[in-house]
């Protein structure tokens, strides 16, 4: 992912989830993927997908089970 691809990315994402706080960051020694954070809090990684010529994203989210008890 290049500079550009990140700053779209992130303006998607703000605009999707209606959150300022969104924040789209290029992973060191990764150039297919980014992380993805609220504030200072990651919150998952989004991954470049290049087959069939078509480009597309993929946000990864992992939910833990003690995170869900934290709501309760």
């Amino acid at each position: 992912m290049d500079v550009q691809e990140v700053r779209k990315l992130d303006a998607y994402l703000k605009r999707v989830f209606g959150n300022q706080k969104i924040r789209v960051v290029p992973r060191p020694k990764k150039d297919d993927s980014a992380e993805v954070y609220i504030g200072e809090e990651f919150v998952g990684v989004l991954f470049v997908d290049d087959e069939d010529d078509d480009r597309s994203f993929q946000f990864q989210m992992a939910i833990l089970e003690e995170d869900l008890a934290d709501g309760e």
